[in-house]
């Protein structure tokens, strides 16, 4: 497969299934992001769902591929679709379809949407997080930049939706690498940052071998605690934004509870289960009708 061409197992629709298609992608792979799209307005909840799905397209390339290379050249027919460049077979690819009709109608910035695809690059690789700040990038340009996009979508851009967006995907991107140790262990894979694991007498082969240990458990407290911060502020940044925009940060609400979930003295990031999707709707249901929420 060349650069030039959408990705061979992206299934062919026409354009007017391209936004369900997209909801029916997100609401398959990120059902946290889908139910929170519940508490937007129609025009606004396509377009979220467009941006979400370009998200899971990029963040499952690592998953589809058996090799570095054939993911590279996924990704790099994203670059170039955005770029504006190599548009073959965009038409018939839904989720691209979908999100230029996005970046169009809302102008959002490609710049944001071409780093997603490039830090995305790490995951083809089997080299360990290595620190707090190398993680912490790697989730600016991924997790919060979703949240600074999705935001874009409803309300114009300010420095305090800014704010609370680098926060919001700080909190939600750490959780995740805790919810999905296990997941990333069984593949050789360590988002949990290196430098955590050494500090406390450990190393990524005694993650791999997936089993929790007591060294394990005080790296992986350390990421919570890392996480329950920003999460704490992006919380308290949210009444600093337009109530209109505080929807997109449903998500959070979700995270709260996994944070609460994983200081249980109890907690096993290796026997974890996800969460049931009603369990995820009832959380974010209650937390939409909080005034925090805008509710």
């Amino acid at each position: 497969m060349s650069a030039t061409e959408a990705p061979s197992d992206t299934p062919k629709e026409t354009p007017k299934d391209g936004a369900a298609f997209c909801a029916d992608l997100v609401k398959t792979h990120d059902f946290v992001r889908y139910a929170s799209t519940l508490f937007v307005p129609g025009p606004e909840r396509r377009a979220l769902l467009s941006i979400y799905a370009f998200n899971v397209e990029i963040s499952r390339v690592h998953e589809q591929v058996s090799q570095p290379l054939p993911g590279e050249i996924r990704l790099q027919w994203w670059t170039d679709m955005l770029a504006g460049s190599g548009h073959g077979g965009v038409e018939g690819n839904p989720v691209a379809a979908e999100l230029l009709h996005t970046i169009r109608n809302h102008r959002l910035p490609v710049s944001a949407l071409s780093r997603l695809v490039e830090d995305h690059q790490f995951d083809l690789y089997n080299d360990p997080m290595p620190s707090l700040a190398a993680l912490e990038g790697y989730l600016d340009a991924t997790a919060s930049a979703l949240f600074s996009l999705a935001a874009r979508v409803i309300v114009r851009p300010s420095e305090a939706i800014e704010h609370v967006a680098r926060h919001a995907g700080l909190a939600q991107g750490m959780t995740q690498v805790i919810t999905r140790l296990a997941r990333d262990a069984a593949r050789q894979q360590l988002f949990l940052p290196q430098q955590f694991l050494q500090q406390h007498g450990s190393s990524k082969e005694e993650v791999f071998a997936g089993r929790l240990t007591p060294n394990i458990r005080a790296a992986v407290d350390q990421l919570a605690g890392e996480a329950q911060t920003h999460l704490a502020t992006a919380l308290a940044l949210l009444a600093d934004v337009p109530r209109e925009v505080r929807p997109v940060f449903l998500p959070l609400a979700h995270v709260r509870r996994e944070l609460k979930l994983m200081a249980r003295a109890d907690s096993d990031p290796f026997l974890a289960r996800p969460a049931s999707r009603l369990r995820i709707l009832w959380a974010l249901w209650r937390a939409a009708r909080t005034r925090e929420f805008g509710g």
